[in-house]
């Protein structure tokens, strides 16, 4: 039905608020039917003075007794309601067709008192409008539209049809063609033959003191017509002498003449014409009947009541019966969806139908509440209110679907026109603030707060509604839009390529890397697979990376690509990765804290994509955390010792993860999943496990996984203390710009910044510490705690120096034993040794002073060397990195490409 088209065609967000409003109105609408059901059967007891209280609260009682029985009925079961359309069908157009029989018989005396005149007095004064002081067009129109809210029912059934496309617009064009006539022809024939107001006073003449009727009955007849007559203390008698003109009341039996109760006409006073049968003065009481008086007009002016009353009983209550089926189905269907996870507890369905047996309950206790309300006038403004919010928004959806260039939507229907939705659209909104602008507001506003839910909540829905065509489209002509936008310093914003490798086994790294992108710039995580293509599908798919993201909260990207070797690979990322203007200019990864150990090819590998970075004009960064990434742990610790696959360790929230041999999984999953919590005291102790022997007790183990968990969150606990900037060379300003946008995240935001700056050899360092408390000013980085170091240049103290040399020693080429630069390209010979010999020492003295600084620092920003092609050897330059990072609190050592990211103008 709507839900479903709409849900379908716009998503969730208006497809959800749709949904409640459709069940809503749904539900309404049986109060609304037992309402009119109500009223009918009181006027019928009204007739025999049957009143249980008064009339209000005998529709209350009459339409509760109703809807309680309807219920049961529903929960028995509808096997037998398909079947009982059929009749009611009958019933209903013998009852339509009665109605145009009696305008055709010749009406009797209390038709006539009743304002049935037919339509030669009749039809000119009803043709011009003429609405009582508080109503006017608009507001009959909103108690009369909820007879023309079936509409959908093709559509609600669109499953059970053999060719839908074709039978919905037949049968739907068809059903509104037949129901317009109908209702057009009551309304013109009920105008033109009853009056809008009539008195009921019913006319008899008496002649030489017997009693005769106007149309010349005999006078046992019409002295029977009295005594039976529904309108007591409204005939009079006329043209007797003896009786003198006078008023008299209903006697008791057909034998008597009416007491006398008081004279009030003439003899040429009466007729019954216009004038006399609207005089609403003649009565105390005024106007009881009319169209604008009664109710039962038409009953009065079929050829046979009982059968109208028969059409009206079927009608509502069947109509009232399909609306308690359809309403809770729909809400069902809505819970089932997921939606709005709150209400799931009412899409429980019960038997071999699925029968919603707590959504009747809910459906129920609404219809009893609005039935209460006991007037049909002021319920069915509500219906229609709701009803044409959800035509607007399938209007809508169509005119949607259409802009959004979808090639999946393809509407069938010849005579389809996206403007004609639109004016739809616009028409149903128009009019429901015409009918009641409070009304339609409340409307709006109950829509507007489901549809703020429900994008604020994401449900894991996948619809291929129109919103999704739209991001789409959105986004592409955005994207082409940009390419025609020139780059400009002041829109510069980083954009991350981080060589992650899976996401969930380098978690901390890609939580570091978050912040900088978050909301203002793209992050795409890349994972390069070793080998053939066809040996890794399974890998390349980005399925359970997005998952990740999900789960963590991180707005990044994926992309996955297979190669020969890493570089290889690396290189095809930054080549690729992106589109247009939406390309990576900043390329992040992790020290490569194996590199002592590892294949030197890898370690050449390593220094290789740094030089390709660079060559692609991409600036670098490579973070260190000492305790790494994650799960990026060397396969000889005993994090997942096969030998305890008993043990369990506890998440932090009194969940037991399987450690052993499907330990790294269930890590993974546990951080996915947000399980983050890390006792403190247990911190130490687990780290001290990490090189401990093969036989780490399961308590052990758990603690050394719980240190594993803190180390993948590391970045997801709020930091405080400072972060301190090594501004060593100037490279466009990225390695002030980074730790400035850190400042600005929940993270990082109660650390302050703390810049460090290289002094001249021979330099005023009072007047270098104003000249970059300027800089910084114009900059517009608030910085309060700014140092420049003149003691950079000096040299290292010998202890430092013998340090780097035994790291070094493995990475020198030693032509005793005829070791070659060819054979050996990654190990450094002593002639670059002492070309580099300045910058050597300048990083071991930049060590010193980073220990002496900078050791309780929360993150260390610094320039990172810039390795020459053809002059540094890998194993020099993983020296020289490892030589500043190593045992450092998390460091990124980060180096722009020459172009400048900081502007001193707005």
């Amino acid at each position: 039905g709507a839900y479903y088209m709409i849900s379908r065609s716009l998503g969730p967000e208006f497809g959800g608020a749709i949904g409640v409003i459709f069940s809503v109105a749904n539900t309404v609408a049986v109060a609304m039917y037992v309402v009119g059901f109500a009223e009918t059967v009181r006027d019928i007891l009204k007739r025999y003075d049957l009143v249980m209280v008064d009339d209000l609260n005998d529709i209350r009682i009459i339409g509760s007794i109703t809807i309680t029985v309807l219920l049961a009925v529903a929960l028995i079961g509808m096997d037998w309601e398909s079947r009982a359309q059929l009749v009611l069908l009958i019933i209903l157009t013998l009852a339509i067709v009665n109605f145009f029989v009696g305008l055709c018989i010749p009406p009797s005396s209390e038709q006539m008192s009743k304002g049935l005149l037919g339509p030669k007095e009749v039809f000119t004064t009803n043709l011009v409008s003429h609405y009582e002081e508080q109503e006017s067009f608009f507001s009959v129109f909103g108690i009369f539209f909820p007879a023309a809210t079936g509409i959908l029912a093709g559509a609600n059934i669109s499953g059970d049809l053999k060719d839908a496309s074709k039978s919905i617009p037949k049968g739907t064009f068809l059903a509104i063609l037949i129901t317009t006539l109908v209702y057009l022809l009551i309304a013109v024939f009920a105008g033109a033959f009853v009056l809008r107001e009539a008195n009921g006073i019913i006319l008899v003449s008496v002649v030489n003191d017997s009693v005769s009727s106007m149309l010349g009955s005999s006078t046992t007849s019409v002295l029977s017509a009295i005594a039976n007559t529904t309108t007591p203390a409204s005939l009079h008698f006329v043209g007797s002498p003896s009786l003198n003109d006078s008023v008299y009341s209903v006697p008791t039996t057909a034998s008597v003449l009416p007491t006398k109760v008081s004279p009030v006409f003439t003899t040429e006073e009466f007729s019954y014409n216009m004038a006399f049968v609207a005089n609403c003065s003649l009565l105390p009481e005024g106007c009881k009947y009319g169209l604008i008086h009664s109710y039962q007009v038409i009953e009065m002016t079929s050829a046979w009541g009982p059968l109208i009353l028969a059409g009206i009983f079927s009608a509502t209550l069947s109509s009232a019966l399909a609306s308690l089926m359809s309403a809770p189905k729909v809400f069902q269907a809505l819970c089932k969806d997921r939606i709005f996870p709150f209400f799931a507890y009412f899409g429980a369905g019960h038997g071999p139908n699925d029968n919603p047996h707590r959504a009747f309950i809910l459906c129920f206790v609404i219809a009893l509440s609005f039935n209460l309300i006991a007037d049909l006038n002021a319920i069915a403004p509500l219906i229609s209110n709701f009803f044409l919010m959800s035509y607007a928004l399938i209007n809508f959806s169509c005119f949607d679907a259409s802009i959004a260039r979808s090639p999946g939507w393809r509407p069938a229907f010849r005579f389809y026109n996206m403007w004609l939705s639109l004016f739809g659209a616009l028409l149903c909104i128009a009019v429901m603030f015409i009918i009641n602008w409070i009304t339609a507001l409340v409307t709006f506003g109950c829509v507007g707060s489901l549809f703020m839910y429900v994008r604020h909540w994401k449900p894991d829905v996948n619809w291929g509604s129109s919103t999704q065509a739209h991001v789409y489209r959105s986004v592409l002509h955005s994207a082409l839009k940009l390419i025609r936008v020139g780059e400009h310093i002041k829109n510069f914003r980083p954009q991350v390529l981080v060589l992650s490798g899976e996401p969930d086994t380098r978690p901390a790294l890609v939580d570091f890397c978050s912040p900088l992108t978050k909301k203002m710039g793209l992050m795409v995580c890349g994972n390069v697979i070793i080998g053939e293509q066809h040996e890794h599908l399974r890998k390349l798919r980005s399925d359970d990376a997005y998952a990740y993201f999900r789960h963590r909260r991180i707005k990044s990207f994926y992309s996955a690509t297979t190669a020969a070797t890493f570089q290889l690979g690396a290189e095809a990322l930054m080549q690729n990765v992106g589109i247009g203007k939406f390309r990576p200019n900043l390329l992040i990864l992790g020290f490569k804290s194996n590199w002592q150990t590892d294949n030197p090819d890898n370690v050449q590998q390593y220094l290789g994509i740094i030089h390709d970075a660079f060559d692609l004009k991409f600036g670098v960064g490579i973070l260190r955390v000492k305790e790494g990434f994650g799960l990026d742990v060397d396969s000889d610790t005993t994090v997942f010792d096969t030998r305890h696959d008993e043990a369990k360790v506890d998440d932090g929230k009194g969940k037991d993860i399987e450690s052993g041999k499907n330990g790294r999984t269930q890590l993974k999953d546990s951080a996915s999943k947000g399980m983050l919590e890390v006792d403190e005291d247990e911190d130490d102790e687990a780290r001290s496990q990490i090189d401990g022997d093969d036989h780490a007790n399961p308590r052990m183990l758990s603690k050394l996984n719980t240190q594993v968990l803190k180390t993948m969150n590391k970045f997801r606990y709020k930091e405080k203390g400072s972060i301190d900037v090594w501004w060593l060379f100037d490279d466009g300003g990225l390695t002030l710009l980074l730790p400035y946008i850190l400042t600005t995240r929940a993270h990082w935001r109660g650390c302050r910044l703390r810049v460090f700056a290289a002094g001249t050899k021979s330099g005023d360092l009072g007047y270098e510490q104003r000249q970059l408390a300027t800089l910084l000013a114009k900059f517009r980085i608030d910085c309060k705690d700014m140092t420049v170091l003149p003691e950079v240049n000096k040299k290292p103290t010998e202890e430092s120096v013998k340090i780097f040399n035994s790291y070094l020693a493995p990475w020198r080429l030693d032509t005793q034993k005829g070791e070659t630069k060819e054979q050996y390209p990654w190990k450094t010979t002593d002639d670059e040794l002492e070309l580099l010999k300045e910058k050597t020492q300048r990083h071991i003295r930049l060590r010193e002073l980073l220990l002496e600084r900078s050791l309780d620092a929360s993150l260390i920003v610094m320039t990172l060397p810039m390795p020459r092609k053809g002059t540094c050897a890998a194993g020099l330059y993983m020296c020289w990195i490892d030589t500043l990072t190593r045992d450092m609190p998390p460091i990124l050592l980060v180096r722009g490409n020459q172009e400048s990211v900081l502007t001193f103008y707005s």
